[in-house]
């Protein structure tokens, strides 16, 4: 008896970069009503494998199959026309206009209909899924899981069939988590195919049916859900069991950050910081959760002296000496920033970057730079801290997000800082590199450094911190010891105007 081919195949995927072989004859199917997660380290292939999905990228061999017929998709308006849509890792909406005109974007002729005519054919083609947002609330408003269900509706409307998602929890509370999950399941039972890219494997585990993963890239492995565990994925994705992460050791005596009646401006000049009071001990780390727009990336910046502030801020008991972030980091004060770019110079060499904070200082020779010890520097970096590079001198760029995360994180750890202040340190990194930077904080907060880690990501938040708080409207709930609250109670407080940790 014939089986119907898969909804999409894609055979013996292979593309070449100079110096590194990102996909090396991939091959994975895709069936209609199916979720399939593709899992692997940064820098595995799954990004250039999506990209020539989807048409950003050509491969050097292979072929694409949609219904067992070879495609060409050689732009994003192909690979639209076959059914496929990308929902990308950040929202990609217009967020000045609604809801309504965002959703216009995946009509045809959606922007020549007037709003009364648009709303009715919004309903009519969207009966069935349910609209998690009023058509008229204008997208800067909405919360990260409207916006990325809002994508989703988008790509509905183009009439999707194979569903691309690129870490779609990585931003969700978990409040927002299930609904998510909730809508791609009414889609699987509506015959679309998902292709769900994720570092959570708890979450790929509960709600996908079968498994790829990628090392180097090939294909290692494949997998139905029910049939395999968290600790196999782990050994396919590393090559190795997983490194038991060190215990926290308690906060040493004394204040290493003291911060009292802190405000801060947004760039709107409205309060985004009010009224901010709390202290760091050594060898502590204390996590600050928020959602975005909550404050957390003025906070940040008033601490690492990139913006302004009111109110008093101590280090060591001292004001701090100078306030722009160079002078800072020379008094012991580091940052892993909340975007890649902002912490690095994508046009440089990996050991450029590497160096950015010493260039001017040790690694001077006189009024030359001393090359050769920058690079034998940063191939003792490299190596350190398993950045995948071909070599120090590879331009930045050509990284994976996450080894160009491990590069900024190794920067600043490598200075020895007596404080770091890392933002989503461990941000679209995959579970071995996750592992990596999760020991490096508790083993060096175990040798005295405090860490001061502002994240979404709420597991992470109790896995690491001794004491933690949130972050609403601009107002600091907590701290709290991290034994005394849990993980939906903290989700509350950074979403809902309640006070308390009760």
């Amino acid at each position: 008896m014939e089986t119907s081919p898969p909804l999409l195949r894609l055979s013996n995927i292979t593309r070449s970069f100079p110096g590194v072989v990102a996909n090396d004859h991939v091959s994975l199917d895709l069936h209609a009503g199916e979720v399939h997660a593709l899992l692997g380290e940064n820098g595995a292939g799954k990004t250039t494998l999506m990209n020539i999905l989807y048409g950003l990228d050509a491969p050097d061999s292979g072929e694409i199959l949609v219904d067992g017929r070879p495609v060409r998709m050689g732009s994003p308006a192909q690979a639209l026309r076959r059914g496929i849509a990308l929902v990308p890792q950040h929202p990609l909406l217009v967020e000045r206009h609604t809801v309504a005109e965002n959703l216009a974007l995946g009509l045809r002729g959606g922007w020549l209909m007037t709003r009364r005519r648009l709303r009715a054919t919004l309903h009519e083609r969207l009966a069935g899924q349910p609209l998690p947002m009023d058509l008229d609330t204008r997208v800067e408003n909405l919360s990260a899981g409207e916006k990325q269900r809002l994508e989703i509706l988008r790509a509905l409307l183009r009439g999707v069939r194979v569903l691309i998602l690129d870490e779609p929890t990585s931003v969700l509370t978990p409040q927002e988590v299930e609904p998510l999950f909730q809508q791609l399941a009414q889609l699987k039972s509506q015959g679309v195919g998902i292709l769900f890219i994720s570092h959570k494997l708890d979450e790929v585990l509960a709600h996908s049916d079968r498994i790829t993963v990628l090392r180097a890239g090939r294909k290692v492995g494949e997998a139905s859900a029910r049939e395999t565990t968290r600790e196999q994925l782990v050994k396919l994705m590393l090559g190795r069991e997983a490194v038991p992460r060190p215990r926290l050791a308690p906060p040493r005596p004394g204040v290493r950050l003291e911060v009292q009646g802190l405000e801060v401006r947004s760039d709107r000049g409205t309060r985004a910081v009010k009224n901010i009071h709390f202290s760091l001990a050594p060898g502590e780390i204390l996590g600050i959760a928020g959602v975005a727009g909550s404050g957390q990336h003025e906070l940040v910046e008033a601490l690492t002296g990139l913006r302004p502030y009111q109110g008093q801020v101590r280090f060591e008991g001292q004001p701090p000496r100078a306030t722009s972030p160079a002078e800072l980091f020379t008094q012991g004060v580091a940052h892993v920033p909340e975007e890649r770019a902002a912490g690095t110079v994508p046009s440089l060499s990996v050991a450029e970057n590497l160096a950015l904070r010493t260039w001017n200082t040790a690694l001077r020779r006189g009024p030359w730079l001393d090359r050769a010890r920058m690079e034998r520097e940063a191939l003792d970096i490299i190596q350190t801290y398993g950045i995948a590079t071909p070599g120090p001198r590879t331009p930045l760029r050509l990284l994976s997000g996450g080894n160009i995360q491990r590069a900024v994180i190794a920067r600043e750890l490598a200075g020895s800082p007596r404080l770091l202040i890392a933002v989503h340190p461990t941000y679209g990194v995959d579970i071995g590199a996750t592992e990596r930077v999760h020991r490096l904080l508790i083993e060096r907060a175990q040798e005295g450094m405090s860490v001061l880690l502002v994240t979404e990501d709420l597991e992470e938040l109790f896995t690491l911190s001794h004491r933690v708080a949130a972050l609403y409207q601009g107002e600091l709930r907590g701290p709290w010891p991290a034994s005394e609250v849990d993980v939906e109670r903290l989700g509350r407080m950074m979403t809902q105007a309640t006070e308390g940790a009760a």
